[in-house]
């Protein structure tokens, strides 16, 4: 006879080492679904996990991409990713936001009248504008409502060069080009700025975050290796120690420590030369 399923919480409540009322940190991230399982929602996710997070998710737009190109975007409803964010603040106490891929002005409207009103808690923006493989993300005409509206709320900003060149509407080539950058892109709102330098050439590779009184320089080792998700990986992580607790300099070393093991592990899935994280 086939067994018969128990509920799934019924174990759990009579576990000795799990008590009813026990809460385990949340935290939510705002993000595009990735069909190859390496960036986006379910790198978030995974992270989240790995810091002993329970993880939640908005999902603001449907990707059917692999490791080698995005194929196609389904933008999900501003209104479908709000009534999200309510279900979710409604019934868990978030610890920290990571928000990623928002995919259209109006989302971009929505999550920042939603967390305006109803957040509380750190929130870590990875401005996603183009994928890793040139498809454009987000509409250009689209970055005016990003500035304006979001960024401001952001405790912590993690664009690329790329992006940071968006943002700027100016080249940057040295890394001279990337300190200044970091300390204008200040200038937007966001309380801290990790203007991150993996696109410039040259070994190590630095990260700059910056605040209203100090610049941090996080340098590692460049791996021989083409990885994606790991501005996802990175910002999720970032989000995590700050949910945890950890002060902005704290969350960021140990994010960059994360992502540093996470390449070690990184694996070919697909048939391209690009690997996923461990």
């Amino acid at each position: 006879m086939p067994t018969k399923l128990k509920p799934a919480g019924a174990s759990l409540l009579r576990n000795s080492n799990v008590r009813s009322d026990a809460r385990v940190i949340s935290a939510l991230t705002i993000a595009g679904s990735d069909s190859s399982g390496g960036a986006g929602i379910q790198a978030d996710l995974k992270t989240f996990a790995a810091f002993g997070l329970h993880g939640l998710s908005a999902i603001t737009a449907v990707t059917a991409q692999n490791m080698r190109e995005v194929v196609a975007v389904h933008r999900v409803p501003a209104k479908q990713v709000e009534q999200q964010l309510s279900a979710v603040f409604g019934d868990f106490p978030i610890a920290a936001v990571k928000i990623g891929m928002l995919g259209s002005a109006a989302t971009i409207s929505t999550v920042a009248r939603f967390l305006r009103e109803y957040c509380k808690v750190p929130i870590v923006l990875d401005p996603v504008l183009v994928s890793s493989s040139g498809t454009r993300l987000l509409p250009a005409h689209a970055l005016t409502v990003l500035r304006e509206e979001l960024i401001p709320l952001a405790d912590m900003l993690t664009p690329n060069v790329p992006e940071a060149e968006s943002l700027l509407g100016r080249s940057l080539i040295t890394p001279d080009d990337l300190r200044e950058a970091a300390r204008d892109l200040l200038g937007l709102g966001a309380k801290s700025i990790l203007l991150k330098g993996g696109h410039h050439e040259g070994d190590p590779v630095c990260d700059y975050l910056v605040d209203a009184n100090r610049t941090c320089v996080f340098r590692h080792a460049r791996m021989p290796i083409l990885a994606h998700g790991t501005g996802c990986v990175l910002s999720a992580a970032i989000a995590a120690g700050l949910a945890r607790g950890r002060t902005p300099v704290a969350a960021v070393r140990a994010a960059e420590h994360y992502l540093q093991m996470a390449l070690k592990g990184a694996y070919r899935a697909g048939k391209g030369a690009i690997c996923a994280l461990s």
